[in-house]
């Protein structure tokens, strides 16, 4: 571990003798109030938006009853093929079957969808005209649902009209949508509180997605009984989302250095930068990660830490969701989406797959080596609150401590040892890296700006981590 930490150490020293030390790249973080929205370049407000969430154990009972009460006639109820034979699927037929709500079952959602099975499951919604959708899975049913729900409720849309730039167009959701209730059975993308839907981009293998408040679910149904049915790598990885959702999030530029000022309220982007209301949920979500993910892995009878993971990842969640993530999200996408040969374990799926959390925190050590710069104090408290030892640690020091602290984390998850051992060499930097160029909704938010040259040198420093 020590000679992997100098190596990196060694690419990342290359990067910060070039930092800008200009005032507006140099200064403590503040939030401080805007001026007036005309003529300003960068944004002077920020909004919060989240789904009304509900918590308890059993909680998913109550969903019949909830679509009896929105006066739903026709429910498309979506999973997938796994769980379509799994208990959580099962509570939520019985309840619908219970209150008489008359429903169709889609399961086939792809785990990590791609726009060819997105399409599918919008050409099941168009036909279906639901007038409610009920999403019982992980984050890829949650985001397939969103997507269904849109484009059933704008049938004359192209496929890219609503999908981010640079890849779609990025136009702003007006049209209404219909009710969406979600129920997460992992602990990880915080998808039941977000208006984010994401898919693999088949044509430029890269991940992209669809962000818009309107697509955000009416209703989470966070269920703490649906976690114990999770295999451990499954709530590993699903803990590494939420881990990196909070710590990018706090971390991300701050609401009021974004730019452009929006001219509109509704070209506000969801994701917005770091602000006073995120990194309130941001930081409790670390707490809890910090206490809870390593017995939640370690034990699939241990409720309280599983319990306490989900609603982590429902409060990581709500943080992001509208603060936004940014380097180690902006580069996890072509680590998924160019994936060779590389099957996680405990994932029962046909194809290739590196899940969204391992793409997401094998970055990590270097990402906040590279950001540290900008915002060292919250760099050292995110470390301190992972169990790192800040006490005698410099305030230049903040990168390598919190880097250190996350790299002995994943150690003791048993983590791969970064991208080598999930197939990646060093030649396959270059795709990498023009994989992560169009992410520039996310990348952007990073609080230090980076060049292409730095986009490899951080992709270099993560081919191995110990």
């Amino acid at each position: 571990m020590a000679a992997a930490r100098a190596r990196v150490t060694h690419l990342l020293r290359l990067l910060q003798s070039t930092a800008c030390q200009c005032p507006t790249h140099s200064h403590t973080y503040s939030q401080v109030p805007g001026l007036s929205p005309s003529g300003k370049t960068t944004d002077y407000a920020f909004e919060m938006a989240v789904s009304n969430i509900r918590y308890g154990a059993g909680v998913t009972k109550e969903v019949g009853m909830d679509l009896q009460n929105m006066g739903a006639k026709n429910v498309c109820l979506m999973t997938d093929k796994n769980l379509s034979q799994l208990p959580p699927v099962r509570m939520v037929m019985d309840s619908l079957v219970k209150n008489g709500i008359n429903f169709q079952v889609y399961d086939a959602v792809r785990v990590e969808p791609t726009d060819t099975s997105f399409m599918d499951a919008i050409e099941f919604a168009k036909k279906g005209a639901f007038d409610a959708y009920v999403a019982v899975g992980g984050g890829s049913t949650m985001d397939t649902c969103k997507a269904a729900n849109l484009y059933a409720s704008s049938p004359h849309s192209e496929f890219l009209d609503y999908v981010n730039a640079p890849i779609g167009k990025g136009k702003p959701v007006t049209v209404s949508l219909r009710p969406l209730i979600a129920v997460p059975t992992t602990s990880g993308t915080g998808s039941e509180t977000t208006g984010v839907a994401i898919f693999d981009y088949e044509h430029l293998k890269v991940k992209t997605g669809i962000a818009s408040r309107a697509i955000k679910p009416t209703l989470g149904l966070i269920d703490p009984l649906h976690t114990l049915h999770m295999p451990g790598q499954v709530v590993a990885n699903s803990g590494f989302d939420v881990l990196c959702h909070a710590l990018e999030s706090y971390t991300a530029l701050p609401y009021h250095m974004r730019s452009p000022c929006p001219s509109n309220p509704i070209t506000r982007p969801a994701y917005q930068g770091s602000n006073p209301i995120s990194d309130i949920w941001a930081v409790h979500a670390l707490r809890i990660v910090a206490k809870y993910l390593k017995r939640a892995v370690r034990n699939p009878d241990d409720l309280e830490a599983r319990s306490n993971m989900h609603l982590a990842s429902a409060f990581a969640g709500i943080g992001f969701g509208n603060a936004g993530v940014h380097l180690c999200h902006g580069m996890s996408y072509p680590i998924s989406g160019l994936v060779k040969t590389y099957k996680a374990k405990d994932y029962n799926v046909d194809h290739p797959l590196v899940p969204h959390g391992l793409s997401v925190v094998l970055t990590s050590p270097a990402v906040f080596t590279f950001t540290a710069q900008m915002f060292p104090e919250r760099h050292l408290e995110t470390a301190e609150i992972l169990g790192g030892n800040t006490r005698t640690a410099r305030i230049q020091d903040a990168g390598p401590v919190l880097a250190d602290t996350l790299r002995e984390f994943l150690f003791d998850l048993n983590v791969d040892n970064g991208l080598a051992a999930i197939g990646y060499s060093k030649a396959d930097i270059p795709a990498l890296v023009k994989g992560t160029l169009p992410q520039e909704r996310v990348t952007k938010l990073a609080p230090r700006p980076q060049s292409e040259e730095d986009l490899s040198a951080l992709f270099e420093a993560s081919m191995k981590l110990y």
